[in-house]
């Protein structure tokens, strides 16, 4: 009796994603990141929806803030969650945003105080959250640089092969 070929049901890209284990950033420390990433969207999205329900009118741009920064860290979480080439730069977006913003909000929360008269999540360089939001996004950086898709480790295509003469 003749043996019938196996038929796959993965995809070519599926197949090649798994060959160079590039294409991902939820597996291994990927898995923490994401988690720590979901946690400050849960307590952002919390400490906003508080804030804005309850005292807007006494810092309103604090409140906008920290609903601005769980808006980011939600972004953050859904892309470093998903695979490909799109969401990949949607995590590097994300993460710099982040980064941009802990850095001026701090800086602003630090020298001014006056404009920040209720603390959000990036205020004082996220002195109310053990500095994780001055942090979280430069582990995100590292991270999104090690899984970055389409990287090679192969030498380059310019450089001299063993076959040359």
């Amino acid at each position: 009796m003749k043996e019938a070929p196996k038929v796959s049901t993965e995809t070519k890209s599926k197949k090649k994603r798994a060959a160079n284990g590039r294409d991902t950033r939820n597996t291994g420390p990927g898995r923490l990141l994401i988690a720590v990433y979901a946690v400050f969207a849960i307590s952002a999205t919390a400490r906003a929806g508080y804030q804005i329900a309850t005292k807007f009118a006494d810092a309103p741009l604090a409140h906008l803030l920290s609903a601005f920064a769980a808006v980011v860290y939600l972004v953050a979480t859904v892309s470093l969650a998903k695979p490909g080439r799109t969401w990949f730069k949607v995590s590097l977006a994300a993460v710099l945003v982040e980064l941009v913003g802990v850095i001026v909000v701090g800086a602003f929360s630090l020298f001014d105080p006056v404009a920040f008269p209720h603390d959000t999540v990036w205020s004082l360089f996220g002195r109310g959250y053990g500095f994780v939001p001055l942090v979280l996004p430069v582990l995100g950086l590292l991270w999104l640089n090690k899984r970055r898709p389409g990287r090679a480790d192969a030498p380059k295509a310019d450089a001299p092969s063993a076959n040359a003469q």
